[in-house]
């Protein structure tokens, strides 16, 4: 794993000829999402880096990093949300880095392909908490359901429409 220092990481400070990232709030990454967006990134030659504060055990490859920040809450969340750049796409299921990443001009989505935006997120946010008060109250919300073979489709395929769509020549005037 790399420290949250690299040199080879995009960041505010080296904004110049910014290639689109993808960064991914790795703590709570599904494993099959994990080897959906790294054989994306080889097949697209994106780079992608995924942020954790422990160990991501990725292949070796010249498109995906691993940044380990320390432990504490939401330092994964703070280094994604300070090196990404508008147009970066953010994996993540936490709706307040979401929001943030939003925010600050990236695209969002979960692993579950779920596309996250300006015109969805505060909601979500807002649902989030309420069923948080609820469950801090005593009431059993349950969780999300299971990573399966349906979520592990829906979130490769929204994947490949998003880096196919960043990959098309932009029509010149």
């Amino acid at each position: 794993m790399t420290d949250a220092q690299d040199h080879d990481a995009p960041s505010p400070q080296h904004p110049a000829e910014h290639v689109t990232t993808l960064w991914v709030d790795a703590d709570a990454c599904p494993r099959a999402a994990r080897d959906i967006l790294v054989r994306a990134a080889e097949r697209t030659a994106t780079p992608t880096w995924f942020v954790a504060n422990h160990q991501v055990p990725l292949p070796r490859s010249m498109h995906v990093k691993a940044l380990s920040v320390p432990q504490g809450a939401d330092a994964a969340d703070q280094l994604i949300v300070e090196r990404a750049h508008p147009g970066d796409m953010v994996i993540t299921s936490d709706l307040p880095l979401a929001l943030e990443a939003i925010e600050k001009g990236a695209l969002v989505m979960t692993t579950r392909g779920e596309a996250l935006d300006g015109n969805n997120i505060r909601a979500k946010v807002q649902m989030r908490d309420f069923m948080e008060s609820m469950r801090s109250s005593g009431e059993h919300t349950g969780g999300p359901s299971a990573y399966g073979q349906r979520e592990q489709r829906d979130f490769g395929n929204a994947l490949d429409r998003w880096l196919a769509k960043i990959r098309r020549p932009t029509p010149r005037a």
